[in-house]
This record gives C-alpha cells, structure tokens and sequence, in this order.
C-alpha cells in the first residue's frame, strides 16, 4: 500500500468526499431488471421514509398531496416534454444513515432525462453552488437537500428549471468502489495535469474506506479501478475548477455505462446488492419494470452542466458564499428546455421570469462591487 500521511491530504477527503455512486445506480437500475429490485424494496407509508430490507434500498412513495413545484400548465400544455422520465440524481456527503434522506448538501446533483421511445439519455449537471430560490430564500442550490431532502431539493429544480421530475435516486459515497470494481473498472483518459490529484485524493479515500490504493504513474486512456476513479470525480484543482470536476462525473458515468453493457445480469445483480444498502430512492418497481423492457436500448447520448457556459458567471455573494449565478435564468431556462426535450421554441413560466429578476437583482450589488469572478 502507497503511503501519504500528509493530514491535510486525509482530511479534505474525509471532510468533502464527492459523492458520485448516486448515478451509477440509474443505470444499473435499468440493466439489472425491476423484477429483483422489488425484491429487495421495502415500500412504507405514503411520503415518509423506511429503512429498507437488510441489503436493499430505502423506498419512498410520494403521493398525491407531496407539493413537488410542478407547474401543471406548463407541463400538461407542453407536447415536447411528453414521452420523457425525468430522474433527479443527489449524491450526499451522509457519515450517518439519517443524512441520507435529510440533513446533508448534495454535493452532486443531477438531471437524468430518458426518452422512453428512443432510449437516449441526457445527463445535466446541475452546478452545487448555484445561485437558486431554494424555497424560502435565495442561495446555492446544494443547501435544498440539506433542508428539506429530496422532496425539497426535486420542489426547488422543479421551480427554478420548469421541470417535472417525480422520481430521485439518492446514494452515499460508500458503494462507489465496490460499484465500479464491480464491473470491472472503468477507462478514463487521464492527462498529466490530473495525475497528481488523482493520488493525492486517493489517499484520503482509502483512508475512509479502510482500504489499499494504488498510484497513477503515467496518463493517458487507462483502466481506473473504484478507488481510483473515485479520486478522479474528486479533481477540483485544474482548469476548469468545479465545472471541470462536474463533467469528470459525467465522463465516469459513461465509463461505467460502457463496462455495465458487457456485465452478465449475475453481475449486475451482485453489484447493485452492494450498492443497495446506501441508496434511498422513489422509483417504484412498476416504473423499472417498464425501463428495463428493451435495456440494450438506453445509451447516454449527451450531457452538459448548468448554468450554460456562456450564460453563467461566478462570485462572492456576501454571506451566503461564492456562487455560481445563472447571469439570466430565463435564458438559461430555455437552452435547458432545448438540450434535453429539443423544444426551440420554449417559452418560461412566470414563476422562472420571477425567479431570475430576483437573482439579478440579489447579486448585482456584489458583481457590481467586486466584477465577474
């Protein structure tokens, strides 16, 4: 085992391990099969959480009276966004059983967009420190899930996005090793300026997890086991900063979706029973069942991060932080709507025209003050 006892190495990984497995668990979910899920779910009362099985997943039903921000005259009026299933993906920094459904930031947060004829799947990250109404102010967007769960954190993308996502899958950061060793591994292209990161981040990881590491020598394409690809997630300190981190998520998911599509379903099965103890999740059996009919068909075919690139900026908002502030959310909105329904010609909800006039006018004074970051 490579050795490292730098502490500050340690503890920025104990301190702010980037969850990421959350993911992995939508696609596993649609290879593996409904039929064995149901199995291991254990369904409770209408809009409150259960414990699970031993080695399955927490289920959770919303019901009828579960106030999600869906705006129904934009969503029954609006032909384009028909024939899609929308997943909200939230993976949280949860040390405790408890803050893996309250009490913990979303350090990843995710729109999973699957058109049900098609197969295809979009994937938009939805930056953590973006500058969003999350309910009852106005501040980075992560803070909703530590609220109020996943019912707040899905009530505020709803609202903010003109989305109508029913459905998350949230998971800790404990099964993301033993998800991608699980399938094999995963190929990544590392370059020479993420070396030193990637081994940096793995000592602290495999401190956590109480396990051996193995350094990254040389870069290029190369087949990164769970410790390391885990560290990979984790890289922040390059160009790119967290936007960069965003899209090595992305990037690693569709590793993993290539390595899963040559697993056997005895495989697959193994690997979501170890993952399935740290997953919390609304997606009934039903709803997989008719995901996993033709399983060879779903592929990701596109991802992005949002705020857009051009239509984004950052800065110190007083207070509440560094933030990433959508510079107008209507028309980040409507790109939104574009990327992941193809509707050009999307038109926003009064709520979303409300929302970025005051995110104009939260942040101005400190842009003003200080100028774009």
């Amino acid at each position: 085992m490579a050795k490292n006892e730098t502490r500050n190495q340690k503890s920025k990984a104990k301190g702010k391990l980037i969850v990421f497995a959350l993911e992995v668990v939508v696609i596993i979910v649609m290879l593996i099969g409904g039929y064995y899920i149901y199995k291991l779910t254990e369904k409770t009362p209408s809009g409150e959480a259960g414990s699970g099985t031993a080695s399955g997943p927490t289920f959770i039903e919303f019901d009828e009276n579960t106030d999600l921000g869906i705006n129904k005259d934009i969503t029954e009026n609006n032909e384009t966004m028909k024939g899609y299933m929308n997943v909200a993906l939230f993976g949280v920094d949860a040390q405790k059983e408890s803050q893996l459904y309250k009490g913990s930031r979303s350090d990843s947060t995710m729109i999973a967009n699957i058109n049900l004829d098609t197969g295809e799947i979009k994937l938009v990250s939805l930056y953590r420190d973006t500058f969003l109404n999350i309910g009852k102010e106005y501040r980075k967007c992560n803070a909703a899930y530590s609220y109020g769960g996943a019912e707040q954190a899905i009530r505020m993308m709803n609202l903010n996005l003109d989305m109508d996502i029913e459905n998350f899958v949230t998971v800790n950061y404990k099964g993301l090793v033993d998800v991608i060793n699980g399938v094999g591994g995963v190929y990544i292209d590392v370059d020479d300026e993420e070396i030193i990161h990637l081994n940096n981040y793995q000592v602290g990881i495999s401190d956590v997890l109480k396990c051996d590491y193995t350094p990254v020598k040389n870069s290029g394409y190369q087949l990164l086991d769970g410790v390391q690809a885990a560290a990979y997630c984790r890289i922040r300190y390059t160009r790119g900063d967290d936007f960069k981190r965003a899209a090595r998520q992305r990037e690693v998911i569709m590793a993993i979706e290539e390595q899963a599509k040559k697993c056997s379903i005895d495989t697959l099965i193994e690997v979501f029973n170890k993952a399935a103890g740290n997953i919390y999740t609304s997606i009934g059996s039903d709803e997989i069942i008719e995901l996993i009919k033709n399983i060879n068909k779903y592929h990701i075919v596109a991802e992005d991060g949002f705020p857009q690139e051009s239509m984004r900026t950052t800065g110190i908002i007083g207070a509440k932080g560094s933030s990433v502030i959508p510079v107008d959310l209507e028309s980040n909105v409507v790109w939104l709507h574009q990327f992941l329904f193809d509707d050009q010609d999307y038109q926003v909800s009064d709520t979303v025209k409300e929302y970025s006039e005051k995110i104009k006018s939260e942040t101005a004074p400190y842009l003003g003050a200080q100028g774009a970051q």
